[in-house]
C-alpha cells in the first residue's frame, strides 16, 4: 500500500461528500485526511459527511450513471475545491483527470495508459496499464 495511513484514509462507496445546502454524493471512492475521520470516530451508525475539499475524488464510469457522473458530480466536485478529481472509464479504458490549480481552475487531461502520480498524495502511484488489463 502506497498511501501513508498515518494521514489518510480510503472510503469505497461509503461517506458523503457535502455540497450545497443539505445536499451529499457518494463517491464511488475518495481519500481524505485522517483528522477528516476524527469526529467520526467512535460512532457506529453515524452517517458519515465530509463538507472539506478532498485530496482525491474518483468515479468510475457506468452505463446507468455515467452522464450524470460527467454533467452533475464533477462540476460539483470542482465547485467544492477537490485537489484532484478523476473519472475512470472501463469501456474506453481511459483516466481523465482535473488538477486544482494555485487559482482555483482545473487542468484537465486524459491518459489512456502509464503511471500516474497523484499530485495530492506523495509517493503514490497508479498504474494504468494494470488496472486496465483483463
Amino acid at each position: 500500500n502506497q498511501l501513508d495511513r498515518s494521514q489518510f484514509r480510503v472510503r469505497i462507496g461509503a461517506g458523503r461528500v457535502l455540497w450545497g445546502e443539505g445536499r451529499a454524493f457518494i463517491p464511488d471512492t475518495f481519500v481524505l485526511p485522517i483528522e477528516y475521520g476524527e469526529g467520526q470516530r467512535g460512532q457506529p451508525g453515524r452517517l458519515e459527511v465530509y463538507p472539506g475539499p478532498l485530496p482525491l475524488i474518483v468515479e468510475v464510469c457506468s452505463r446507468s450513471t455515467g452522464e450524470y457522473d460527467r454533467s452533475v458530480k464533477l462540476r460539483t466536485y470542482r465547485e467544492r475545491g477537490d485537489s484532484e478529481i478523476w473519472l475512470l472509464d472501463p469501456y474506453d479504458r481511459t483516466l481523465t483527470r482535473w488538477l486544482r490549480q494555485p487559482d482555483g481552475t482545473y487542468a484537465e487531461e486524459t491518459l489512456a495508459g502509464g503511471r500516474v502520480e497523484l499530485v495530492g498524495l506523495p509517493g503514490v502511484v497508479v498504474d494504468l496499464d494494470a488496472l486496465f488489463a483483463e
